[in-house]
């Protein structure tokens, strides 16, 4: 991995659609406030179960952003990755001129892939007796590579796209892709992230019989914590290298600074302290950067009794003495976890801790852990200096994905 450390990889554009709205400021604001956008479960069979809280994208219509035309191929997965896409480009200021078309890579990372649709088309074909007739356009609104495809439409971008999964460790996954493919100088522009809708009926009788919701809200590396709280939503991000985004004066938001990838190559569902600190340790050495550099670490901090406690060892064995000096915060304690797209929307958190000098706090949290003893910023915001920062994300399956950011140098 340190071997493609040589180019430099600046952020010039993010978008969000997430729990707060439509709209990466929308998310900045309600982080920094301390404000959890989790509420009360809006579905329409909500009286068959037993999770009745989550951070869903509140008053949304998909009549108001899409044409009518091109509404019936998207599953809300991709109306949200198209949504972020769209306030990520605008905000870089990149026209997509006939050379860099072919030059900019499409690479998003989604856990459930288009979860609504395939529970609509099944509800439709087992649940209420139409025999084998399906909506024709069903593969294409099911399919986890649409997300992809129809940001390469939008735009008109042809060169290389696809989607990554890799349950929660998705969107850091396909950031770390695309980052090495601008390394490497197989592409000068990429746009990036992660998408998900997975609050269909079926996703979440799926996750209540893993018994690790919560039923009150998210309290990460609290003691009173009582499981996670699903979300949805979409992060996107412009990255170029840096050379490329000097050439056009764009304004370089914050620097990807090094990826790290593991597997626990463990239990599939038991987190391993040592496969989320190897990621750790592989971030730091792609950035080339020792522990005392880092400032801040939005966590995994899923609020679930076996992640917080794992997440803490492996900070504590990848940072060493310094795993105490930094202060730490789980963002999905307001945002939710959003599965696939959770690193996205964590990476839009870490970038504006950097940029505005606030790190966002952990939100709902009561009575410290004590086998959570790190620097949690608790409730409150926290005005200090970042100049380096990591996001981690640790998947089902034993995924992981840590990215190093940096302020821009």
């Amino acid at each position: 991995m340190r071997a493609i450390q040589e180019g430099r990889v600046a952020i010039t554009g993010m978008g969000a659609v997430s729990a707060f709205g439509i709209g990466a400021d929308r998310l900045w604001s309600g982080l920094v406030a301390g404000q959890s956008a989790i509420r009360p479960l809006v579905h329409p069979r909500s009286a068959e179960l037993r999770a009745r809280i989550a951070a869903q994208v509140p008053d949304f219509t998909p009549e108001s952003h899409f044409d009518p035309h091109v509404l019936p191929l998207l599953d809300r997965i991709s109306q949200f990755a198209l949504l972020a896409s769209r306030e990520a480009v605008a905000q870089s200021g990149i026209a997509f001129d006939d050379g860099l078309r072919t030059r900019t890579a499409v690479i998003i990372g989604t856990g459930a892939g288009g979860e609504t649709s395939h529970d609509d088309t099944s509800r439709h074909l087992y649940g209420e007796g139409n025999g084998q007739r399906v909506h024709p356009l069903s593969i294409v609104r099911i399919m986890a590579s649409a997300p992809a495809s129809h940001i390469g439409i939008e735009f008109g971008l042809s060169g290389p796209a696809f989607v990554v999964t890799s349950a929660c460790a998705s969107a850091n996954h396909a950031i770390a892709q695309a980052v090495g493919m601008i390394r490497s100088g197989m592409v000068d522009v990429a746009v990036t992230g992660g998408t998900e809708a997975c609050l269909s009926f079926g996703v979440i009788r799926a996750w209540e019989a893993m018994r690790i919701l919560a039923d009150d809200t998210c309290r990460p590396f609290c003691k009173q914590r009582r499981g996670l709280v699903l979300g949805e939503g979409a992060g996107m991000f412009v990255l170029e290298s840096i050379e490329h985004a000097r050439r056009r004066g764009a304004t370089v938001l914050a620097e990807i600074a090094g990826v790290g990838m593991s597997s626990d190559a463990g239990d599939i569902v038991a987190p391993s302290a040592n496969g989320a600190a190897q990621a750790i340790h592989a971030a730091l050495a792609d950035a080339g950067m020792e522990p005392s550099a880092i400032d801040y670490v939005n966590a995994h901090g899923t609020g679930t009794q076996a992640n917080d406690v794992t997440e803490t060892r492996a900070l504590h064995m990848a940072l060493g003495a310094h795993a105490r000096n930094i202060c730490v915060s789980s963002t999905k304690s307001m945002h939710g976890h959003a599965l696939g797209a959770s690193g996205a929307l964590e990476l839009i958190a870490t970038i504006g801790a950097i940029k505005e000098g606030i790190v966002p706090p952990t939100a709902n949290f009561i009575d410290s852990d004590p086998d959570c003893d790190l620097d949690i910023v608790r409730n409150d915001a926290r005005v200090m200096h970042v100049r380096a920062a990591l996001s981690d994300s640790f998947a089902f399956g034993g995924l992981n994905a840590v990215l190093a950011v940096c302020e821009p140098r």
